[in-house]
């Protein structure tokens, strides 16, 4: 049995190649990074997770993501250090993005062709490789059926102005970009379920007349129905609102934070933080207050009237504002992707003023 891990980007072109290999490894890990650190926080993140797998057969797929000659060298002598220790990883990267000629000229793992969006290089990948894999035919068949995306997708991706499934590339392009509604820090898996759910139900519109144009109408019907935790209809903004409380209700033992005896939640990247804030503070009356930090590291509070967060942003950051609706920006923050540093932060300083 392989242990299947992907990285791909955050684009509708990295989840597309993620729907294409979610339907093959239903119980993979997968990953989504931008540029920057979060891409060598994700292949940070990867690498230890291989070393506390007791699964020694690995396939390690990274798309739509060109690594600076660096980032390559480093996972290479990794992934080599591992192979010689026991294990059997097959590293794979599909690209297209001009940049990585350095790195595909170096490493026989790190595969470029900038005539094809990385969708489409993986949609071939899969068919030219699948009985590696143990893949079966019928999966294969299934997955033939959602070629008419994977080409909307790359005529999207790599700008094909002139081909019949530009337009309906370019509305899943937007829907992708847009749907923010589930938070993709704090809940990257169920942000991505999320996004490839809506790529999912774009199969049904792509043979209609003008089927870009009813899906384009249609996305915002597609989000609330996904997002429904019962058969009452709302807004979208408090469709979202009840869907996030839920999530947060779900992780709340490993969001909470403590200050001077009043128990609280922190997020990170959340945002527009009041609608969620007061709706879990309503809906949790054991908690006291809300703290949501950005990532360049303002920070967001929000309380119930137990606690006056204007004081506690004061002496957090020089911060004010309101008894219950309060902010702050921190001088001495250093710019993470990862949840635990941001909670080790908070907690040192909440500490610290106690």
């Amino acid at each position: 049995m392989i242990q299947f891990y992907h990285i791909s980007h955050t684009d509708l072109d990295g989840y597309g190649c993620q729907f294409i290999t979610k339907k093959f490894f239903k119980n993979g890990k997968f990953f989504n990074a931008n540029y920057g650190i979060e891409v060598q926080s994700s292949l940070n993140i990867v690498i230890d997770s291989i070393k506390q797998s007791e699964q020694k057969d690995i396939f390690f797929l990274i798309s739509d993501l060109n690594l600076t000659y660096d980032e390559s060298k480093k996972l290479d002598k990794n992934i080599k250090q591992l192979n010689n220790n026991g294990y059997n990883i097959n590293l794979q990267l599909l690209d297209h993005h001009g940049s990585g000629q350095k790195s595909a000229d170096r490493f026989s793992w790190y595969y470029l062709d900038t005539s094809r969006s990385a969708t489409k290089i993986t949609y071939d990948y899969f068919l030219e490789n699948y009985q590696t894999f143990n893949i079966s035919d019928e999966i294969i068949q299934q997955l033939t059926k959602y070629e008419k995306l994977i080409n909307s997708i790359n005529a999207v991706d790599i700008w094909l102005e002139h081909s019949q499934y530009f337009e309906f590339g370019k509305v899943c392009m937007s829907m992708i970009a847009k749907s923010y509604e589930i938070n993709n820090t704090l809940f990257a898996d169920q942000n991505r379920d999320y996004r490839l759910d809506l790529l999912s139900k774009t199969i049904n519109y792509i043979d209609q007349n003008n089927g870009y144009i009813k899906l384009d109408e249609d996305i915002y019907f597609l989000k609330k129905e996904y997002l429904k935790l019962s058969n009452k209809d709302d807004s979208l903004d408090n469709l979202s609102a009840k869907y996030l409380v839920k999530l947060l209700d779900d992780t709340k033992d490993k969001l909470t934070i403590y200050y001077n005896g009043h128990k609280g939640l922190l997020t990170y990247t959340l945002g527009n933080i009041s609608i969620p804030a007061n709706s879990f503070l309503k809906a949790n009356p054991d908690y006291d207050f809300f703290i949501d930090v950005s990532r360049r590291g303002k920070m967001g509070l929000r309380a119930n009237g137990k606690l006056d967060v204007s004081i506690l942003a004061n002496k957090m950051a020089n911060g004010g504002g309101h008894p219950n609706a309060s902010g702050a920006a921190f001088e001495d923050w250093k710019e993470t992707v990862n949840y635990n540093d941001i909670k080790q932060f908070i907690e040192n300083r909440l500490k610290e003023i106690s």
